[in-house]
């Protein structure tokens, strides 16, 4: 429960900021009928001693049309250390909010996510629930969200023999879950943006967390460097496996 509690306090130790605010003013009318969001990535390639090379991507995108709202996330990790993958995480993300007025709306969410190295085939879930803005300006948006749905995830029993690693699925685990969400993001000046996200899906054998916080700071209108750190937790992996991960990340980011 420890790493619960730390995860989530690293959410929450945020929120004083936003008492800070004074008055924000009102955020610019959305676009509506287009897709908009952001593209990000980062490449590391390192020769010497030793060689490793690894990446990462995301795509953020969200789509409005009167009281709808439709959002998709995607990110891609990937490491290689002499010529051996070391880590190789695939996510996807799709929520569609219907407002009921300007704070509270319903939400439905799908989730995929594969990591070769979390112990899990697969882990995917289906949820439905309310929402509710605590603050929508241009300055600071912040929206909690609770409900509940369903989730399927295969573990696997994961065994490496010298360079050569062994899978063995189990049997698939479908189980009904409780989840919440905050999404936060706050402007510090005219061109740095602190955000964090977090989604726990909790219920049955296993309960997934993830936290996502990052800084970025615009170079243009269009790009930006943003700074990264993800955290994942299973609190009950399958045998072998950690139940925390984390992910450091440097992106050049561009805006659309």
């Amino acid at each position: 429960m420890s790493k619960v509690r730390g995860i989530a306090l690293m959410a929450i130790v945020l929120l004083p900021m936003v008492a800070l605010a004074d008055d924000p003013p009102a955020p610019p009318p959305p676009p509506m009928g287009v897709w908009t969001g952001s593209g990000q990535f980062g490449f590391m390639d390192s020769h010497g001693n030793s060689n490793a090379k690894s990446a990462n991507a995301a795509l953020d995108m969200s789509y409005l049309q009167d009281a709808w709202k439709h959002t998709l996330h995607l990110d891609l990790l990937y490491g290689e250390s002499a010529d051996i993958t070391s880590a190789e995480r695939y996510d996807a993300l799709w929520q569609t909010n219907y407002n009921l007025n300007s704070t509270l709306y319903t939400f439905g969410a799908a989730r995929y996510g594969r990591d070769l190295f979390d112990g899990f085939q697969y882990q995917a879930s289906g949820t439905a629930g309310l929402g509710y803005k605590l603050f929508d300006t241009d300055a600071i948006k912040l929206s909690v969200q609770v409900g509940a749905g369903y989730m399927a995830s295969r573990p696997e029993l994961i065994q490496t023999v010298g360079t050569v690693t062994y899978r063995t699925p189990l049997e698939t685990q479908n189980y009904a879950v409780g989840t919440v969400g905050l999404d936060y993001s706050q402007k510090l000046t005219s061109s740095t943006t602190l955000s964090d996200t977090l989604l726990v899906n909790a219920g049955g054998p296993n309960t997934l967390i993830t936290n996502t916080l990052a800084l970025a700071v615009k170079m243009s209108k269009k790009l930006a460097l943003s700074l990264g750190y993800n955290v994942q937790d299973n609190t009950q992996p399958p045998p072998g496996t950690k139940s925390l991960n984390t992910v450091e990340t440097i992106n050049l980011v561009y805006s659309f």
